[in-house]
């Protein structure tokens, strides 16, 4: 049977995929207090006590919507993300990528790697397209109520999760996998066959390791918005991305072009190395 080359994209979530914090679609509306007065707070409490931000949003979720009695067990998260608006395209995206990929020869797997939370995540009618998500999570109880946060993922530990994907070690509790030597060549996805998107500054380590490791950085940015283009160009100016694109993800928009423009490299480069091998 013929093995196909694995071509990665991983997506931060907020911002890229979805508008906006998956938090203000329905939970922060629900706790009743404005979306910019949670995240000043949160804000406030992580530098009050020089904590990790997204430990201390997470923690400060927990606070409010104990005050406001508004439950927190696991299913009233992924419930929340039902309401979590997505990009124009993206439900159709996955397909669209798979099924090109798949005519170059080329096998693609998606993956998200994001400071929001997993759980609401999983509440959206995408969840099932990610072979993995990687996304801050709260430790439950036996009755399944959120209790503390058992995983934050923040703007530098993001990277922790594209060695990941790189050497296929995809369960976070092994430690052993992930920090065993194995030759760039041998890795199961290397980093040249590896695209990420993303969306602003919080994604800039990402977006930095995957370019300068021979992959593709992409950064979207909302249409229509005043200063978000702007926001993207100058991560081109800085170099931080190969290319930028409005985040539509419909069939031949920007990204759906560039994307498609870099499988047809990868396939091609792909195809001269295996000519190399048997020369």
């Amino acid at each position: 049977m013929r093995k196909y080359p694995i071509v990665a994209l991983a997506y931060d979530f907020d911002g890229t995929l979805s508008p906006g914090n998956m938090q203000e679609h329905s939970f922060i509306p629900d706790i009743g207090i404005p979306s910019n007065k949670f995240w000043r707070e949160a804000d406030k409490l992580a530098k009050t006590h020089r904590a990790d931000y997204v430990l201390a949003y997470m923690n400060y979720m927990l606070k409010k919507a104990s005050e406001a009695d508004v439950p927190v067990r696991r299913q009233d998260f992924i419930e929340h993300g039902e309401s979590v608006k997505l990009f124009k395209g993206v439900k159709t995206w996955f397909k669209l990528i798979n099924d090109y990929g798949k005519g170059l020869g080329l096998k693609v797997e998606h993956y998200i790697i994001s400071s929001g939370l997993r759980e609401m995540i999983e509440g959206t009618p995408i969840a099932h397209e990610f072979k993995m998500i990687y996304a801050s999570s709260y430790k439950y109880n036996a009755s399944e109520v959120a209790e503390w946060p058992a995983l934050a993922i923040n703007y530098t530990t993001k990277t922790q999760y594209l060695f990941r994907i790189n050497k296929g070690a995809l369960d976070i509790c092994d430690n052993k996998k992930i920090n065993a030597f194995v030759k760039m060549e041998e890795r199961p996805i290397p980093f040249k066959r590896l695209i990420f998107i993303g969306d602003g500054e919080t994604d800039i380590p990402c977006f930095s390791l995957v370019k300068n490791l021979g992959g593709h950085s992409i950064a979207v940015y909302k249409p229509k918005t005043p200063g978000a283009k702007g926001v993207a160009e100058q991560l081109i100016r800085d170099k931080r991305v190969n290319f930028i694109a409005p985040a539509n993800y419909t069939n031949g928009s920007t990204i759906s072009e560039v994307v498609k423009a870099i499988m047809v490299k990868i396939s091609g480069d792909c195809t001269l190395e295996l000519f190399g091998k048997q020369g």
